[in-house]
């Protein structure tokens, strides 16, 4: 007797200025595992929003130089910025907050004026995460004086990680979480793994037949240069900052994907080959994670085990 596999299901919605993507294998499942998700962007949005007035981040960043205790969300969202900065040495740090601010990210992407005749302020380099005081124990935390944190590089992919996890957890079937470009897997995948199809900008995949890699657990994400982009006093800005200058990483790399037992790792790691730029390499391989890096002209960089491209005509995301 021949058994059929119901194939998965999706559900697609606008969430923390991106596009939130849920797919799950048992059709049955998707509501439940949609409020799971919907739960987890509320959370991580009331948590680390830096566009928030309520928000706990901007409470924090309000009381840099004081000791100020944090919630348990906040505290691990934190842990996992630190433990970011700490696996890229430095090339990703939540200090970066007053160098976007000056670039012109002071708002929501879709709220930014796309041409600012305002000049550009002088770039200095981020605090530097290490002069952050953080008790684990006490989640009593003392931000260096004048500093704003910025968790992008990491709270939107711990929120793929945990969604996908509980989803699974609650559904007992296979669930995918993609925001924006940042995805994770958990539980049972479909036979041959989630097919993700690869594209500069995840909301505008190429047309036809593209390049594809399929995933069957943990995280991958990619990074890139293209898309979140404006112009201030007739300069193009992107909202990747290396810290050790306060400016847009030079723009070696285009995109980097790049896949992990975790988003959070898979998404910082990315984000520092876009900073490194021709120090990428070495990053990635002392961290033996494969990697896909297109340069700017379109060559593209294959690094550890990732797999040669292959067509996947409608792809997961």
């Amino acid at each position: 007797m021949t058994t059929h596999t119901p194939a998965p299901v999706r559900a697609v919605f606008p969430a923390l200025g991106t596009t939130a993507t849920l797919l799950v294998t048992d059709p049955r499942a998707l509501p439940d595992a949609e409020t799971v998700l919907r739960a987890e962007l509320a959370a991580v949005d009331v948590t680390c929003s830096r566009f928030r007035p309520d928000s706990e981040l901007t409470r924090v960043n309000l009381t840099a130089g004081v000791p100020t205790t944090v919630g348990r969300r906040f505290a691990e969202a934190l842990q996992d910025a630190l433990r970011a900065a700490r696996l890229t040495g430095g090339a990703v740090d939540p200090t970066v907050g007053n160098a976007l601010i000056a670039l012109g990210y002071d708002r929501t992407f879709a709220s930014l004026r796309p041409d600012d005749a305002r000049p550009v302020p002088v770039a200095r380099s981020a605090p530097g995460w290490r002069r952050i005081v953080f008790d684990p124990r006490t989640r009593v935390l003392r931000l260096p004086p004048h500093t704003r944190l910025d968790l992008g590089a990491t709270a939107k992919a711990r929120t793929a990680d945990r969604a996908a996890r509980l989803a699974a957890g609650a559904t007992g079937c296979g669930v995918l979480v993609g925001l924006g470009g940042d995805l994770a897997a958990a539980g049972p995948a479909p036979e041959g793994g989630w097919r993700i199809a690869l594209a500069d900008d995840h909301a505008r995949p190429a047309a036809g037949r593209g390049p594809a890699v399929a995933v069957t657990s943990g995280g991958l994400a990619t990074s890139g240069v293209r898309v979140r982009t404006w112009r201030r006093a007739g300069r193009t800005l992107h909202h990747i900052v290396d810290p050790a200058t306060g400016e847009p990483a030079a723009p070696v790399w285009r995109t980097v994907t790049v896949a992990a037992a975790t988003c959070v790792d898979a998404n910082a790691v990315s984000t520092a080959a876009i900073v490194l730029g021709d120090r990428a390499a070495g990053l990635l391989g002392s961290l033996a994670l494969p990697a896909r890096l297109v340069r700017p002209d379109g060559t593209v960089v294959r690094l550890g085990s990732w797999p040669p491209d292959s067509d996947a005509p409608g792809g997961s995301r």
